[in-house]
């Protein structure tokens, strides 16, 4: 069952377990597939729309359009920077520092993989802030300002700070029961309305003991402006 927090007039705001994909394949339906068959099964007639996704491997915050004009004009609010999409990720590396931007174009590697590259033709752009928890393990407060593929994933390995758990870009790293990578919050102005939404990981033992706060993050600094 997929969960559902919000439902608008012009979109749904879900939630979304890590460990599912969100097309279809060859393991069974995918997130967008099971959310349209579950909402349509209640509300016939309505169809939705994909306004953005996240990995398989990932959980958290995601928004799916009731019209293709809301798709469209929400997807441009996130590509602009107009919408606040802050991730939560924790590590078991200290990065190369402790806050700052990670910019630069994104280029296909092996086996799935991109890395990260110094050029600024049509560059990645994602803003961090850290803290320790313990020793051996770092909390990440991420916000991304654009949407490419595995952005925040290679961000991290960038700074050496591979996500804990991340089959891909951590696969020599420690035994973990997740990839500790949450979609946390979304905030925007639709329509004159503000939303500020909050989907806290439900998922991970790790996860489970962090007490998860907006205070800790005002506490750690406030986002830039989009260079």
């Amino acid at each position: 069952m997929i969960s559902i927090i919000r439902d608008e007039e012009d979109f749904l705001v879900c939630e979304k377990e890590e460990g599912l994909d969100f097309h279809n394949s060859g393991e069974g339906d995918g997130f967008f597939s099971r959310l349209k068959s579950q909402y349509a099964a209640e509300n016939p007639g309505v169809r939705l729309y994909p306004v953005h996704r996240l990995d398989k491997v990932t959980s958290g915050l995601i928004l799916a359009a009731k019209s293709t004009e809301a798709a469209s004009a929400l997807g441009d609010l996130l590509a602009s920077g107009g919408m606040e999409k802050v991730y939560v990720a924790l590590s078991d590396k200290k990065p190369r520092k402790k806050q700052g931007w990670v910019v630069g174009d994104m280029q296909r590697s092996r086996r799935g993989q991109w890395i990260l590259t110094r050029g600024k033709e049509n560059p990645a752009r994602s803003y961090f802030f850290s803290s320790s928890l313990k020793p051996g393990l770092r909390l990440f407060f991420v916000r991304i300002y654009t949407g490419k593929t595995h952005q925040i994933r290679v961000a991290l390995k960038s700074m050496g700070s591979p996500v804990l758990g991340d089959p891909l870009y951590y696969a020599s790293g420690p035994e973990a029961d997740r990839c500790y990578l949450h979609a946390w919050t979304l905030k925007f102005s639709w329509k004159g309305q503000y939303f500020d939404l909050e989907s806290r990981p439900c998922r991970g033992a790790l996860f489970e003991d962090l007490n998860l706060s907006g205070e800790v993050l005002r506490g750690l600094g406030s986002w830039p402006v989009r260079p």
